[in-house]
């Protein structure tokens, strides 16, 4: 566990002490486009964030094959550079993207080609595990199919969703948390060494998001782009596919009993490869619901519009960060809800559990539709916003009297005999002056 902490500890800093001059890099680069129309920030921000993130990709691995535990990785598998080299490609179109915005079926051939390059280093799916059944062995080309409909299902997911501030590398990093501790409870509890790479996968990864969230929440000061948001999501793809496709059912059911409960334990890990539902339960819904709303549209399922589930929050009424802190808890609780599962799935209180939270989720996305007020005793310890307003009654007040003399001569002028009778009273005070003074 030290390796792993260190080795996202080092991720993390490294990332963010990089973040700030690959800001001033990309202003200088003329990386901040204009702001759009369904854009939610109000000034132009540089994006190109991803640059730091991969640096430190590469930091936390360069540190990972230098560690005695985890140099084995490296040794007896080749999946770290398999990753490596689609991280790399994928990164550099997405820096193309943040500069130049180039065409959506360009970005979508280049993550095909970054899966495919993965694939040919030996991350693939090779078996893949169904319920009640058992595993199930792939042929080359299904097993290289599913593998890159995953990858670039997992990076559009994670694209899609980055629309506010601090939003796609916190949810990121919620996922990758959950998937650290499942994959090293398989490694450690069952010890299975073919889950070691999935580990050392999620928690440099949790490094990436940890090190940019400081610089990207609202207000953001810097944009990840898709530099960005596509290399987080192959990193997170890549752990799944390692973990899923790579670790033999058959080691686990020495500890299960039998085959079928040994896939049945390891179901919520197999969930994210199959729809996603679990790991990348949210960005997911946000893809396939854009991709529904655009065809029935009749537009293309990669054009852009303020339809997702972030921008739905604000018109709502939510605050963006309460936005960000609402997709927060639910990824938390879908990730989290299916680790526990995936521990004790016979357990009653882990089901009541999410059932409770999920009510509190949904108070929560009803609260902007509710004013509560506090009680006046309790009102100096709340925001104004729960506070009772108070009428204040306004006292009307008198005009001066430079402006009722200013407005004398008009009013004789339009009065006639009236206004000029009250033009001799206001003179008459004067003239009794001028005698005095002539006396």
């Amino acid at each position: 566990m030290r390796e792993y902490l260190l080795t996202l500890c080092v991720t993390a800093a490294v990332t963010y002490l990089l973040t700030g001059p690959v800001r001033k890099f990309a202003i200088v680069a003329g990386a901040m486009p204009e702001i759009r129309a369904r854009d939610v920030h109000r000034e132009p921000t540089p994006r190109l964030g991803g640059i730091a993130m991969f640096f430190g990709l590469c930091a936390g691995l360069l540190v990972a094959d230098h560690l005695e535990n985890l140099n084995e990785v490296f040794s007896k598998s080749n999946e770290p550079r398999a990753l490596l080299s689609g991280a790399a490609l994928i990164w550099l179109i997405g820096v193309l993207d943040d500069k130049f915005e180039i065409d959506a079926l360009i970005k979508l051939g280049g993550q095909m080609i970054a899966a495919g390059v993965m694939v040919m280093q030996g991350l693939t799916i090779l078996w893949l595990p169904i319920p009640s059944v058992g595993s199930v062995a792939l042929t080359q080309w299904q097993g290289t199919l599913l593998t890159v409909a995953l990858v670039v299902i997992t990076i559009n997911a994670v694209n899609f969703v980055d629309g506010l501030d601090g939003l796609a590398a916190g949810m990121v990093c919620i996922a990758a948390a959950a998937f650290f501790l499942y994959a090293y409870r398989v490694w450690v509890s069952y010890g299975i060494e073919a889950a070691a790479p999935a580990t050392l996968f999620a928690a440099i990864l949790m490094g990436m998001c940890l090190g940019f969230l400081p610089h990207n929440m609202h207000p953001a000061r810097i944009f990840m782009g898709d530099s960005g948001s596509m290399l987080i999501g192959l990193v997170l793809a890549a752990g799944a596919i390692s973990i899923t496709g790579q670790v033999d059912p058959d080691a686990l059911k020495l500890f299960a009993g039998s085959e079928k409960a040994a896939v049945h334990q390891t179901v919520p890990v197999y969930i994210p490869l199959l729809l996603p539902l679990t790991i990348i339960a949210i960005p997911a819904a946000d893809l396939i619901l854009a991709i529904v709303r655009r065809t029935w549209r009749g537009q293309s399922p990669f054009a852009a519009d303020r339809g997702h589930l972030h921008h739905r929050l604000l018109e709502v009424g939510h605050s963006h960060s309460r936005a960000v802190l609402i997709m927060y808890f639910w990824s938390a609780l879908i990730a989290f809800g299916a680790l526990a599962y995936s521990v004790n799935s016979a357990s009653m209180w882990i089901v009541l559990g999410v059932v409770f939270l999920s009510a509190i989720g949904l108070a929560l996305l009803l609260l902007p539709r509710f004013t509560p007020r506090a009680p006046r005793w309790a009102e100096h310890f709340v925001p104004p916003r729960y506070r009772r307003r108070r009428a204040v009654v306004e006292e009307p007040v008198p005009a001066p009297a430079v402006e009722e003399e200013s407005r004398a001569p008009v009013t004789a002028g339009v009065a006639g005999v009236n206004g000029a009778t009250a033009l001799g009273a206001r003179s008459r005070p004067l003239e009794r002056r001028k005698a005095e003074t002539s006396r």
